[in-house]
């Protein structure tokens, strides 16, 4: 060391010197000796230009600086000089200094240049990944100081690269980053779906992530605990191709394989797969088999297997609504609680605490009391708080709580925490019928040689207030309950002595024939040193002594019933199960408390979600036209070179549209026709082709790709809506590439189930160089599911008085302009009434640039309601009124909105 010392004073020392020098002092360090030089010299070499100098300054700068050093300081211009170089090498080094460090000022200045490095398009798939995993790393340190929401969408579609390598590692990423930002990530939802159709059913992947002929066990298994995070796909196409994967999976798993690590890949796969089914639909086939793959797994012979078919058996019985296939290998699980394995026995109390119910409650009960007796002690505090909230939850009769629980206290000792005796105190105050047999149940635990404290606490409080119910039973007196709990009070610390003088205050109003005992008691207490003791003693012996008793009943009249309030065991257990990084997409206990928990998780996620809007992406420019639209067969069919394409999800954020002179004239003519463009920019263009039959209707869009390069990551999305009322779902899952100057074929179903507000958005994204995201209105209004009718003038007038008014009559004056020629442009609102599907009535009004109109609105639900109009403009005051009367006043006023935009424009459509 001091050799190295003085060489690093020689002015002359070569680089070549300075990097061996900092070499060996590494190695010093490894070794564990204490090394206070050299820190400058490993700063200077991050700064060389050769890649070997650079590695050891880099090696020393993480070994031996700490996050908080302020040396850190010096090199962080060059780790940022060394992100942003062309060079993949010092890439590398520089993301692996700082995800080894990772330092808030580096979260804070670096995290932007690492974030680039991963979107880049021009970086090596092995950068790709150290970027993403260092980004993961920061995350995990300092979740508040990375954008996380503003760099979801360029993340997830990351999701879509070929090398399945960078997929894993930004799925990991992802996967962190989505627990604390749902809404934003939502998009990874259909990602994951896609790359697990991909590799589960489809098969594709390269050899090179093929584990034991399983491809790519660790991605599948990111990927199906990514998709419990977010509430189950309304879309039956999407939930009909994770059924389909599942039940691949479930059938790939049905034979042992020989290989234990091919077996331990297709088991975690097979696992998460069933814990993913069980978040799905609990009450599904899949669940069904693999209730049957779970009842084979717990009886393994593999502590592995055991281990990991427990925790799936404890999330389908913390999810299911029926416990009987579970129940069936009852008597196998309370075994498991003799497992030669700590872990194994940990899982099967688990399973018991969740599947327990007042069917089996004194079952199992019973057996966690017999196994506490000789349970690890690591083991028995959680144990204590499962059984006391099991007795509690599922008692079949208050005396077998009260048995159950003063047992439980008496074989538990230490193990039981404060909130247990709170929790019967509580009870049996708030029980009448309950109070005289737990006052017998106590003082025959009182009367044993040995007696735990906390026996004691609850002998004081419940004797105190309702001895006097069972003083007259033989062998209950009031001197044999003083003696009962004054022989035990020397053993006890000084709270629970203070307690057992507030029951001896309340003994004298209800015991007078043993009031010399008691202030007996309070006299030899006045004198001890506690001065709690020693208070309490003094104030109760000077209200014992006096000569009047209004005090004394006054300060011990009954304690009244406790107010309703959530069980500290509860808290207690909850606070003992703590989320990992990873965190738990359910919690141990019955359905009702993962019911809850998810209504809490929903609360919390609208609440940060409030303000959060999607990226908006547009292009502009003059563009050579590319297509037509292509012939369509709505049965699914298309004419059109490309890949059909079905990404839908409704958990979606709120979009901010896009909107432009050209883009709201498209929309408006879409919402009166069937057939037209809807969007085009600089890279792809957009239309639609449509037909509606009743209450469902079937749109073709049309996505086709401008330019000379691919578009990548492509995914469109419908939110926006009320899925009650409008359901709206893709033909196909799609592929998520268009080919260069190729149009792809999307077809959407829909179905009208009752009445509506608004238009749905349909937001697609994709990448071509960079993201681009487009949100546009759906031209999808109620006024698509109307058919014309045909009314005379006679039925059309009885129909109007017969709806009457308000609130089944909607109405509305605004200002229109005139033609050219100063009259009504009859001839534009003749056309967007019949756009709208309303069929108009000639001879029924006297007023010829009047307009009368009928027409049925098509539900699947409600059925059909009915629905007429009159729109009457006056030229002289150049105002219209729209009046619109429906059976149904949502429908008035629905169509009100619809039709009141395009009447007051200036010129026909």
């Amino acid at each position: 060391m001091a050799n190295i010392r003085r060489q690093f004073k020689d002015p002359q020392l070569s680089s070549y010197q300075r990097k061996k020098y900092v070499a060996k002092l590494i190695f010093v360090y490894i070794l564990g000796y204490k090394v206070d030089v050299g820190h400058f010299e490993a700063a200077n070499l991050v700064t060389s230009n050769k890649y070997t100098e650079k590695q050891i300054g880099y090696l020393a700068m993480t070994l031996m600086l700490h996050e908080h050093s302020e040396l850190l300081l010096m090199v962080v211009n060059s780790i940022k000089k060394d992100l942003e170089e062309n060079n993949e090498y010092n890439n590398c080094l520089a993301l692996h200094a700082i995800a080894n460090v990772g330092s808030n000022e580096m979260a804070e200045t670096l995290g932007p240049s690492v974030h680039r490095l991963l979107i880049s398009p021009t970086s090596p798939n092995f950068v790709k990944k150290k970027a993403a995993l260092t980004l993961l790393r920061l995350y995990r340190k300092y979740p508040e100081v990375l954008p996380a929401s503003d760099w979801a969408q360029r993340i997830v579609s990351i999701m879509d690269d070929d090398d399945l390598g960078v997929v894993v590692s930004v799925t990991s990423l992802v996967m962190a980053m989505a627990q604390d930002h749902l809404d934003a990530f939502s998009f990874c939802y259909q990602k994951a779906v896609d790359r697990l159709h991909k590799l589960v059913i489809d098969r594709e992947y390269t050899a090179t992530y093929a584990y034991y002929r399983i491809p790519s066990p660790w991605l599948q298994v990111k990927l199906l605990r990514l998709l419990q995070y977010y509430p189950p796909s309304i879309d039956p196409t999407v939930l009909d191709v994770l059924q389909k994967v599942l039940k691949a999976i479930l059938n790939n798993s049905v034979e042992v394989a020989s290989n234990v690590q091919q077996n331990n890949a297709q088991n975690a796969v097979l696992f998460e797969a069933i814990g993913l089914a069980i978040h799905l639909d609990a009450t599904s086939p899949i669940v069904a088999d693999a209730a049957e793959l779970l009842a084979r797994f717990i009886s393994s012979k593999e502590t592995n297997v055991r281990y990991l078919g427990l925790d799936t058996m404890a999330h389908l019985a913390a999810r299911a609504d029926s416990l009987y296939s579970i129940k069936q290998h009852q008597t196998t699980i309370i075994n498991s609680l003799r497992d030669k394995d700590v872990s194994v026995r940990r899982r099967a109390l688990d399973l018991l605490y969740s599947m327990c119910d007042t069917d089996n409650a004194e079952i199992i009960v019973g057996e966690l009391l017999r196994y506490l007796r000789v349970a690890d002690y690591g083991l028995r505090e959680e144990m204590v708080l499962k059984i006391a909230i099991s007795t509690e939850k599922f008692a079949t009769s208050y005396k077998w709580y009260i048995d159950t629980i003063l047992q439980l206290i008496s074989s538990a000792g230490d193990h039981v925490g404060e909130e247990v005796w709170y929790r019967v105190v509580q009870i049996t105050t708030n029980t009448e019928n309950l109070q005289e047999y737990a006052a017998r149940a106590i003082f025959e635990h009182l009367r044993q040689p040995q007696c735990h404290e906390s026996l004691v606490k609850i002998g004081g409080y419940i004797l105190g207030e309702y001895g006097h119910l069972v003083a007259n039973d033989p062998g209950l007196s009031p001197i044999e309950q003083f003696q009962a709990l004054h022989t035990k009070s020397p053993y006890c610390s000084a709270p629970t002595r203070a307690l057992l003088l507030t029951t001896y205050i309340k003994w004298v109003n209800v015991f007078p024939e043993i009031k010399h005992h008691l202030v007996n008691v309070f006299e030899r207490y006045r004198y001890v040193l506690d001065a709690e003791l020693q208070q309490r003693a003094c104030e109760y012996y000077a209200v014992a002594t006096r000569e009047t008793d209004d005090l004394l009943q006054q300060m011990c009249e009954e304690m009244p019933p406790f107010p309703p309030r959530e069980s500290t065991l509860l808290n207690r257990l909850n606070k003992k199960h703590g989320d990992t990084e990873d965190g738990r997409v359910w919690v141990v206990g019955g359905k009702e408390v993962n019911e809850e928990r998810e209504k809490a998780k929903l609360r919390k996620n609208t609440a940060d979600q409030a303000g959060n809007t999607a990226a908006n992406g547009n292009a502009s420019g003059d563009v050579p036209d590319l297509m037509s639209l292509a012939d369509i067969d709505l049965n699914g069919q298309s004419s059109a070179s490309g890949v059909s394409t079905a990404p839908t999800i409704v958990y979606a954020p709120k979009p901010v549209l896009d909107s432009s002179p050209s883009i709201d004239k498209w929309y408006e003519k879409l919402c009166m026709s069937n057939d037209g463009i809807l969007y085009e920019n600089t890279s792809i263009q957009m239309g639609i082709k449509s037909e509606y039959h009743g209450h469902l209707g079937r749109i073709a869009l049309y996505v086709g790709n401008k330019m000379t390069v691919p578009l990548t990551s492509f995914t469109a999305t419908v939110t926006g809506h009320n899925p009650d009322a409008l359901s709206i779902t893709f033909a196909k899952i799609p592929s998520n590439t268009i080919t260069s100057r190729t149009q792809a074929q999307h077809v959407i179903h829909v179905e009208n189930k009752k009445p509506f507000d608004g238009s749905p958005v349909l937001m697609i994204s994709y990448l071509a160089g960079s993201l681009t995201t487009i949100n546009i209105q759906l031209p999808l209004l109620v006024t698509k599911f109307f058919e014309g009718v045909t009314l005379s003038q006679t039925d059309f007038f009885e129909r109007w008085k017969l709806i009457g008014g308000p609130p089944r009559e909607a109405q509305v004056v605004f200002p229109i302009n005139l033609d050219e020629s100063g009259n009504v442009d009859i001839a534009k609102n003749r056309k967007i009434l019949l756009g709208h599907g309303f069929s108009l009535l000639s001879d029924v009004d006297p007023n010829p640039i009047n307009l009368v109109g009928a027409g049925v609105l098509h539900t699947s639900s409600a059925g059909k309601v009915g629905c007429l109009l009159r729109v009457e403009p006056n030229k002289v005051a150049k105002l219209c009124r729209l009046t619109v009367r429906s059976t149904s006043e949502e429908v008035a006023g629905q169509v009100l909105a619809a039709l009141q935009k395009p009447l007051s424009k200036n010129s026909a459509l």
